[in-house]
């Protein structure tokens, strides 16, 4: 068993966020990377974002300073509100230990282990609703929007009528107050929890009553109460407000990669939490990505002419985080830091897949040798290529691909590709030889045969262990294949007359002649070794030629079928046959 050395590491790296880079800081542990969002100093190392003055051309996105300001400059501070609350910073330098803007609060997130906190501004308070918490700030800034209940127009007013779930609370972020000269506003709607089940609510209602209980005059604090003792039945009076939904779309956070880390049976694989799980309300702006079954590489979907990029794919096959080092050897050393700590996840892997596999007590499972990622390069039209990302799986007998990684019995079962190993070449090994630059990628090419013909593929390893691990995983399954199955046998056609060829690994080649009643036994027309067999070969479309040096001559097969498939399994045959010859000696 391989002994796998583990990297940790720490540093500042560029994260690339929507379309703009920020400063991170990464830290790499044996089975997570996290990425934490790093502010201008002097700012704490958080990074803070009024919505209000977002500009639209940065998309979301900010490096720590203001358009228009000069980098190390600026001395706003800035609030950023994620999907389920504001993230906010208390006794930051120059803030003067008080967070200032405006008010989000959040009824119905789960909150688990929070306690009873004094109520403050910019803090977390448990209000006494199972699972659920309230925040609030200070008063708004000058220069933000004044929105009245005037600003819905010709909207109606409605009443909603909503039921508390035993845990949840309401399911809303409320934002607003009298202070701040604002409605008490919905800015969020939790999926599942009450309010969402009501399907009366939604975004941008301001709450106008809570059971009766007049809320247009109302401060922040009064509507946290009243909702608070509103008891489980809630009856409000709600109106649409459509022109604060602006405020209500907020910038990119690095909380909010969209990432799929875990495999859906268990929810946390490695002990990393979601950061964008509501029990992360408050803390600091950063991503835990679990490692386990991530894709690492180098210029695949992105152009990196400085050598100064790494992607990093999720395991679902849908998201990519690009992270950017300050030069190429800071790259190298990331990437195989991570490239590292990875390869020390697959043996884990592979335990689970196998304990997945073999509790299903089918006959037709098989132990899963070995899994990974690589690049398979695709044909566009134009004859243009490019490499795509698959999920290679080697089992007992069969070679599988997945545009994401098999989590369960059911995605295992369903392929996009499945070849049988005995039926697989491994043609080509080293260098891409079609690679501009042939020492930048590493690349196996595979042939089989088939049906319908010869088919190939060329993949893309990331680095030397990668293609050697496959390309040797990939001869030994084949050889390994050739000693579990031992024979193939199919009818065919010799000389007009319905024949059978069987081809076993240590027996050779024999050709029978079915009885003519059943029970009977067949004749066996032609028996011989492997190392009989002068000459082989096929037309490409169903006749199988053999040649063993005797009276009988070339004897010429009609499989009925693309012959493929068997010259493929013969050549199998003889290669862990020599093979086997070879190790013994």
């Amino acid at each position: 068993m391989a002994v796998w050395t583990r990297a940790d590491k720490n540093g500042l790296l560029e994260l690339l966020l929507r379309d703009r880079w920020i400063r991170v800081l990464a830290e790499l542990t044996r089975e997570t990377l996290t990425l934490t969002a790093d502010g201008e100093p002097g700012l704490g190392g958080a990074m803070e974002y009024n919505i209000s003055h977002l500009p639209g051309a940065w998309n979301g996105v900010t490096n720590g300073t203001e358009p228009g300001t000069a980098a190390g400059n600026s001395n706003r501070t800035y609030n950023q509100h994620s999907n389920h609350s504001a993230l906010r910073r208390t006794g930051s330098p120059g803030s003067g230990g008080t967070n200032r803007g405006q008010t989000d609060t959040s009824s119905g997130v789960n909150s688990p282990g929070s306690g009873r906190v004094p109520h403050d501004n910019g803090t977390v308070s448990d209000l006494g609703i199972p699972g659920s918490s309230f925040s609030s700030a200070g008063p708004v800034r000058s220069g933000e929007p004044n929105i009245s209940l005037e600003s819905g127009g010709s909207e109606m007013v409605r009443k909603v009528r909503v039921l508390k779930q035993e845990s949840g609370g309401l399911g809303i972020s409320i934002k607003g107050g009298q202070e701040n000269r604002m409605p008490i506003l919905i800015s969020k709607i939790f999926p599942g929890l009450a309010a969402d089940h009501s399907r009366a609510l939604r975004v941008g209602d301001a709450i106008l009553s809570v059971n009766g209980n007049d809320l247009r005059e109302a401060t922040h604090d009064q509507a946290v109460q009243a909702l608070k003792k509103a008891g489980k039945e809630v009856t409000l009076e709600v109106k649409y407000i459509k022109e604060v939904s602006p405020l209500f779309k907020k910038p990119s956070l690095v909380a909010d990669l969209p990432w799929d880390g875990v495999r859906p049976q268990s929810p946390s694989l490695s002990g990393s939490e979601d950061s964008v799980s509501p029990k992360h309300m408050g803390t600091k702006d950063k991503k835990v990505i679990s490692l386990k079954m991530c894709y690492i590489s180098r210029n695949l979907t992105i152009p990196d002419l400085e050598s100064r990029l790494i992607e990093l794919h999720s395991p679902d096959g849908r998201n990519t985080v690009v992270l950017r080092c300050k030069d190429s050897f800071a790259a190298h050393s990331w990437f195989t830091a991570i490239h590292t700590n990875i390869a020390a996840l697959l043996p884990h892997v592979l335990a689970e897949l196998n304990s997945m596999l073999g509790s299903s007590n089918t006959s037709s499972n098989r132990e899963v040798r070995h899994v990974g990622w690589l690049a398979e390069q695709i044909k566009l039209d134009g004859g243009r290529h490019q490499y795509k990302p698959v999920v290679m799986a080697l089992t007992e007998k069969d070679i599988l691909l997945y545009d994401s990684m098999p989590w369960t019995r059911e995605a295992w079962a369903s392929p996009n590709l499945s070849h049988p190993l005995l039926a697989t070449r491994l043609v080509h090994s080293g260098s891409a030889r079609s690679s501009p630059a042939l020492s930048s990628e590493l690349a196996f090419a595979t042939r089989t045969g088939t049906r319908q013909g010869i088919e190939g593929h060329l993949f893309r390893a990331e680095t030397h262990w990668d293609l050697s691990s496959w390309t040797r995983m990939m001869v030994q399954g084949c050889h390994s294949a050739a000693e579990l199955i031992k024979e193939v046998s199919m009818a065919c056609t010799l000389n007009e007359q319905d024949v059978r060829l069987t081809v076993h690994y240590e027996n050779g080649f024999t050709i029978s002649k079915e009885g003519a009643g059943p029970g009977s036994r067949s004749t066996i027309l032609y028996r011989y070794p492997f190392e009989k067999l002068k000459m082989s070969g096929d037309d490409g479309i169903r006749s199988l030629y053999l040649d063993f040096g005797g009276p009988e001559g070339e004897l010429a097969l009609d499989l009925h079928s693309g012959p493929k498939p068997v010259v493929f399994v013969v050549h199998s045959f003889l290669s862990a046959k020599v093979t086997r010859m070879g190790l013994l000696a």
